[in-house]
């Protein structure tokens, strides 16, 4: 649940002592592992590791406003999420991260990029530590500059023409998509 907290101090402070006390080591982790031109304050309502203006003036594509995502980490209702945005669609390095966990003995929680856990002990700490050591700065501007420049594909031309085509079709009733279907 995204906080209204401006300072990370602040965050922490809202937090239940035991959650707090979770966030506080996986944070530390976090810190310990990233490099220097990460840095660490309030983005989308939770703890956020950015890259700021002043390494990146572009900044995030969706909002430049806003410094580069490179990771956050937050307390939502049933657990906390840490947010790997560096790792979005990177399968071999998620892989890794797969194989880590799995080496330690631990369940991953992750969709493509969202890794969920309630408590330090679900998690491997190390194999994160890892993944994200494995992503310097410089790799992941150069990854985003790539992205932003990138041409569409006709794969994505495609797409973009099919889910035009999907909204503009008018919505067929639930009975009526058995109904096909069941013929079919």
């Amino acid at each position: 649940m995204p906080s209204k907290a401006t300072t990370v101090a602040d965050y922490l402070n809202e937090l239940p002592s035991e959650t707090r006390a979770t966030i506080e080591v996986v944070r530390a982790a976090l810190l310990e592992a990233v490099d220097d031109q990460i840095e660490e304050g309030m983005s989308y309502g939770m703890i956020g590791y950015y890259v700021p203006h002043r390494v990146y003036p572009a900044g995030y594509h969706c909002n430049p406003k806003v410094p580069l995502p490179f990771m956050n980490l937050g307390v939502q209702k049933n657990h906390i999420s840490l947010h790997l945005m560096f790792l979005y669609l990177d399968e071999p390095r998620q892989e890794r991260l797969r194989e880590g966990f799995a080496k330690a003995g631990k369940k991953l929680d992750m969709g493509k990029a969202c890794l969920r856990f309630r408590a330090v002990n679900d998690i491997d700490l190390g194999a994160i530590q890892n993944a994200i050591r494995s992503v310097p700065t410089a790799a992941y501007i150069a990854v985003n500059e790539a992205a932003r420049t990138r041409k569409p594909t006709s794969r994505t031309k495609i797409t973009e023409a099919t889910a035009a085509k999907k909204a503009a079709a008018p919505k067929k009733s639930a009975a009526k998509k058995s109904a096909e279907t069941k013929r079919g």
